[in-house]
């Protein structure tokens, strides 16, 4: 090495990858149904007190995302029910999903069952990566037009479809389905643990 060049230091991987998760937490962005910017605090305490809501009422918070973000919606279900006292469920059956993508294309698997399901006063939870997703979205016109409330987290382009259709929207400015799932998981877990159920210690 030529001397006084200074050998540059190979790039940490795993420092890279949670600095840029770290990013994309950092970055979530909040807003209303007008697209107005609401901070952290308030979206988180408007998904907190609308579920407790719903529960008083007798109703409900339903969940539906796919793949990755269908794995989010079981586990936050089961969160909300067994940790936060709140009725909950997810909309991932399994023979719901065969039996309605069989009968009626994927696209409807969610919005039919709110159909049956959703009434006015429940809150729905809509979680898409891309904020793309076609059966995420007919599933939010549903849920408007039975006067559900709303959430949506999505993530990859500002512009998507999803966010801006929710009462609150929370979005993730990344592109990588990685960091916008942990992302999209850690919000959640986020509201039950400060708002929902803050007896646990931190």
């Amino acid at each position: 090495m030529l001397k006084g060049v200074v050998e540059a230091k190979p790039t940490d991987p795993i420092s890279t990858y949670f600095d840029e998760l770290y990013r994309a937490l950092a970055a979530v962005r909040v807003s209303d149904n007008e697209g107005k910017p609401l901070d952290m605090q308030a979206g988180f305490e408007w998904v907190a007190d609308t579920a407790r809501a719903a529960h008083k009422a007798g109703n409900k918070v339903v969940l539906i995302g796919n793949g990755g973000s269908a794995a989010i919606a079981s586990h936050h279900a089961i969160e909300f029910l067994k940790n936060g006292g709140i009725r909950a469920v997810s909309l991932n059956d399994p023979a719901a999903l065969t039996c309605l993508s069989n009968d009626l294309g994927y696209a409807n698997v969610f919005s039919e069952q709110l159909k049956l399901q959703g009434l006015p006063g429940d809150l729905l939870l809509a979680i898409s990566s891309s904020g793309q997703s076609v059966n995420i979205l007919k599933a939010v016109e549903v849920a408007r037009a039975n006067r559900m409330k709303i959430v949506t987290l999505s993530g990859f382009q500002p512009d998507n479809l999803l966010r801006g259709r929710g009462d609150v929207n929370f979005y993730v400015n990344s592109n990588q389905y990685g960091f916008v799932e942990v992302a999209h998981h850690a919000l959640i877990q986020a509201i039950l643990d400060i708002y929902v159920f803050p007896r646990r210690s931190m």
